[in-house]
């Protein structure tokens, strides 16, 4: 049998292997896509033979890839070539779609993403989008993805008028005449949405080769997409040749289940690049346009309690189906009655069917009732959550959840009760820098500000886990991915400094200087 030999070895380095703070390696010998060894680097040293990449890393420190576990990889690479209205103030956001008309032929759509009322203190008005762009459709998504915001020439190719009606799970904003304000909550925006000029599957995959680049730098070795079928078919063409350089968990939405159901696909389908994953279930809409479905009014705004879109009974109904084809679920849920309803739900399929290959994770679970933390444990539900979204929330929660927030964005209750975690971004909402996530993990900090809930913060090592093994265990790739052991894949990051050993302060701030994803670097600033 013939003896491995390392394309790679990586010396004088504090190497983490399993994301935790003990050093337990001054050296990592790579082979191929795997790592052959990990241990002391001058004993690793007479492993190299003839062609063997020997680099010593200077006292640099080494961690396993990050995964981020909740990105929506078309809409993020996509949203890298569109408007940014992520802006403090409307005028400015209306001043960049005016200077877009100019530039381009009328007639061209202006699409852009990012805004947020809670911001501007207010909606923006259909005359201000026309006047901007009269000869041009506009749409731009809220920073939520839940809303958007349209002007008269894209509801007119969308055949929307006053006496449109409300599609289920979805509302038409109207002024106080009934007339379209230009406002589309949840479902409604895909009525605009699905008149947009469709990219290609070749179109898409080079956007996502861009894509693919921003999130190496940020250290991003794999992801967990929700994007649709038209993002699997771009996602295999970059697999079939050789570009693919992300791992990739392919979740499925709702109307691609009955085709999966049909072709016999199951969770865990795939290879160690691109693998099917779980079913895409919304029980309900987000905070930022208050359409998460609340046990209770949302304070200041008496009478709304969200939307709840799927209760226990829908989503049992649907899981079934699909976990009976070996489909697990991943249910977006945000709001406490939502969250109940998806826990609910789970508890029922964990008692009368067998499980599928990979776990059943709920999207979010922003804020819970106290009685259903328990409930999340026993259910044995994977926590898909994005810390980032604590600081990036902070202001609108407050408002709208007051005493209720002592229960959201809850990592270390979950943690306690040792339900797994997986952390990701929901690129694009906020930005895919794990490191910001990371950051509001342990900090619970907006910079600057005091903590929010600082009884929720976790240590680095389980929030840094919570970017590495746990995703990859709920991709099923445990002990293969997320690690730095013998016989994982080689995905790794490498830091001018050790994370274990900084303030948290400056977490926020760390930048990988090398990226290595299946034995190949994909940064390499040393």
């Amino acid at each position: 049998m013939q003896t491995l030999r390392p394309d790679v070895i990586l010396t004088n380095a504090r190497i983490h292997p399993q994301a935790t703070a003990a050093v337990s390696a001054t050296g990592l010998a790579i082979a191929g896509e795997q790592v052959l060894a990990c241990g002391e680097g001058q004993t690793l040293r007479s492993l190299a033979a003839s062609g063997t990449d020997v680099i010593d890393l200077g006292g640099r420190a080494v961690l396993p890839g990050l995964i981020d576990a909740h990105i929506h990889l078309e809409l993020y690479a996509l949203s890298l070539e569109r408007l940014d209205c992520e802006t403090a103030a409307i005028d400015t956001c209306l001043q960049t779609v005016a200077e877009r008309a100019k530039a381009i032929p009328p007639g061209t759509w202006i699409l852009g993403h990012g805004w947020n009322q809670n911001v501007w203190g207010r909606y923006g008005t259909l005359a201000e989008l026309d006047r901007a762009a009269p000869h041009h459709p506009v749409y731009l998504t809220a920073k939520s993805l839940h809303a958007a915001w349209a002007n008269s020439s894209a509801l007119a190719i969308a055949h929307l008028s006053a006496e449109s009606s409300d599609p289920p799970g979805g509302t038409l904003g109207r002024d106080h005449t009934g007339a379209l304000n230009g406002l589309l909550f949840e479902s409604a925006a895909a009525l605009v949405a699905e008149r947009l000029p469709r990219p290609t599957a070749e179109s898409l995959a080079a956007s996502l080769r861009s894509a693919q680049n921003q999130l190496w730098a940020f250290g991003i070795t794999g992801v967990h997409d929700f994007d649709g079928a038209r993002c699997l078919s771009a996602l295999q063409l970059l697999r079939e040749s050789g570009q693919l350089g992300l791992r990739v968990l392919k979740h499925l939405q709702l109307e691609s289940l009955r085709p999966a159901l049909d072709l016999g696909l199951r969770s865990g389908f795939g290879d160690d690049w691109l693998r099917i994953g779980n079913l895409k279930l919304f029980a309900d809409g987000a905070l930022g346009p208050r359409t998460a479905a609340m046990i209770e009014d949302y304070d200041q705004d008496p009478g709304n309690r969200g939307q709840l879109l799927l209760d226990a009974e829908a989503i049992t109904e649907t899981g079934g189906l699909a976990r009976a084809g070996g489909i697990a679920l991943a249910i977006h849920a945000i709001g406490d009655l939502a969250n109940h309803h998806a826990l609910q739900a789970v508890t029922r399929l964990t008692q009368i069917g067998r499980a599928p290959a990979l776990p059943d994770r709920i999207e979010h679970l922003q804020v819970l009732h106290p009685d259903d933390f328990r409930i999340a444990a026993a259910a044995g539900v994977v926590a898909s959550m994005q810390p980032i979204h604590a600081p990036s929330d902070q202001a609108m929660a407050v408002r709208h959840w007051g005493r209720r927030t002592a229960h959201a964005y809850a990592w270390k209750s979950f943690s306690s009760l040792g339900v797994p975690l997986a952390f990701g971004s929901d690129a694009p909402v906020e930005s895919p820098n794990p490191f910001w996530g990371l950051h509001a993990a342990i900090t619970r900090q907006r910079p600057g500000e005091e903590a929010w809930h600082p009884e929720q913060a976790l240590d680095l090592e389980t929030a840094v886990q919570a970017y590495t093994s746990g995703p990859a265990r709920a991709a099923g790739m445990g002990g293969r991915q997320g690690t730095l052991t013998p016989g994982s894949l080689a995905d790794l990051i490498v830091l001018e400094s050790d994370p274990f050993e900084a303030a948290p302060d400056r977490i926020r701030e760390l930048q990988p200087v090398g990226v290595m994803v299946g034995g190949r670097w994909r940064v390499q600033k040393f």
